[in-house]
């Protein structure tokens, strides 16, 4: 054995020591691998296609901490191919013709497949995209990229045409805590040297603790080991020592983000106040900016209360200006106030729906002219024109109304506002509905 072997052994070792409890730990068969039943359970087409080793090109779509690069790592083990990984965050177009060219070469003379993963894929740009498309069509490379954001938006149409999405869910924390044991226990890889115990509880608090992200959860589980002696068990007070608080995951400009305001919007629709302020709590948690949840829930008040309580713009504007002021964290109050408001008021989409029906009829076209009566007869010469003749003045006949028409010909008979029967809005509908002569 030469030196530069002796070198090379002991840069491995050294490497696997220093390496991250989460990376020496990662499944090496199917079997191994925690949670992702319903793409990589019995029966299912994505195991059917590497036990096959038929693998397709992929796109590995889900959350951190999932098993996105596991799962590849997986996929390139039990398929017997040469495994590539780069992060298109510091990866250029010269580095993938590298690795196209080495592809080429293990076809030819190795007769060996490559699978190329590529992490946070979305970061390429088009041109870097577009370099794949051949390869990833002819077979030269399989290609199987990886992000957390979505890729309907994030990915060019012709490059995710050749992939196959595979959405990856959210781990169960009953999938994390098994995570967490094999690698308490494991001796090889893992921590199982240090004798440390833990009871399924704690290995419970760790996974909620790590928002059900493994990456997180096992860099928990390690640095808690840190402070446990040899051979002791897990208490609480330790997992407090390291964690303090829990880790909660929040992307400002990602699915996570939007996901998140969607519910917010949606439970204060739904009338429940508990759910929208627990969608709160997590945005601010997450860093949120106050200005961002006062617009929607604005935007809310308008949409989904509208005349059914029109107090509820006057307070959700107010609030929005109050945050602006007063800012964080006191401003968290300020939104709570509204918030609880515009979820319990009576509900009424009748001013959004109509102002969009009026839109429909203008966006069609032939409306009609503006009656003449109706025109600005305050110029000279209008009068000559015959604008504002024959109009009657409201305010000249008994309740200030009259009837009289104000639409253009062609659409005298539309009906945009539907009045709902909801809160203050019952008693403007049943004088809406009398002067038109409804019942």
């Amino acid at each position: 054995m030469n030196g530069d072997d002796l070198f090379s052994i002991a840069d491995e070792q050294q490497g696997n020591r220093f390496e991250p409890l989460a990376v020496r730990i990662r499944p090496e068969t199917l079997d191994d691998v925690c949670g992702q039943e319903n793409l990589i359970g019995p029966g299912t087409f994505l195991r059917a296609m590497i036990e096959k080793d038929t693998i397709p090109s992929l796109l590995f779509y889900g959350p951190s901490g999932v098993g996105k690069t596991t799962l590849a790592h997986v996929i390139a083990t039990e398929t017997r191919s040469r495994f590539v990984k780069i992060n298109a965050v510091t990866a250029g177009t010269a580095e993938l013709r590298k690795v196209i060219h080495e592809a080429k070469d293990a076809i030819h003379l190795y007769q060996k497949r490559t699978i190329l993963f590529i992490d946070e894929i979305h970061r390429f740009n088009k041109n870097q995209q577009d370099v794949l498309l051949p390869y990833v069509e002819d077979g030269t490379v399989i290609l199987i990229g990886a992000t957390t954001e979505n890729p309907y938006f994030e990915v060019n149409r012709p490059l995710l045409s050749r992939l196959r999405v595979m959405q990856l869910e959210p781990l169960t924390e009953a999938a994390i805590v098994s995570v967490l044991m094999r690698a308490l226990h494991d001796s090889k890889k893992g921590l199982g040297s240090l004798n440390i115990d833990a009871s399924q509880d704690i290995l419970g608090m760790i996974a909620r603790l790590a928002d059900c992200d493994a990456r997180i959860g096992l860099n928990l589980l390690e640095q808690i080991c840190m402070v446990v002696p040899a051979g002791g068990t897990i208490t609480p007070k330790d997992i407090e020592k390291v964690a303090g608080h829990k880790v909660y995951t929040y992307d400002k400009k990602g699915d996570t983000h939007y996901d998140t305001i969607s519910a917010f919007i949606k439970s204060m629709r739904g009338s429940d106040p508990d759910a929208a302020l627990h969608y709160m709590a997590r945005m601010i948690a997450g860093g949120e900016q106050p200005s961002f949840i006062a617009r929607r829930l604005v935007i809310c008040a308008a949409e989904d209360i509208g005349l059914a309580d029109p107090q509820a713009l006057v307070i959700a504007n107010a609030a929005a200006q109050a945050v602006q002021f007063v800012g964080w964290p006191e401003g968290r109050i300020i939104l709570s106030e509204a918030v609880v408001y515009v979820a319990c008021a009576p509900k009424s989409n009748s001013a959004y729906m109509a102002v969009d029906a009026a839109l429909q009829d203008v966006r069609k076209g032939n409306c009609g002219e503006i009656p003449a009566y109706l025109r600005d007869s305050h110029y000279q010469g209008a009068a000559s024109l015959g604008h504002g003749e024959g109009y009657k003045y409201p305010h000249d006949f008994p309740g200030g109304w009259v009837n009289q028409q104000y639409l253009p010909d062609p659409l005298k008979h539309a009906a945009y506002y539907k009045a709902s029967e909801n809160g203050k809005e019952k008693d403007m509908a049943a004088r809406w509905k009398q002067r038109r002569g409804e019942k």
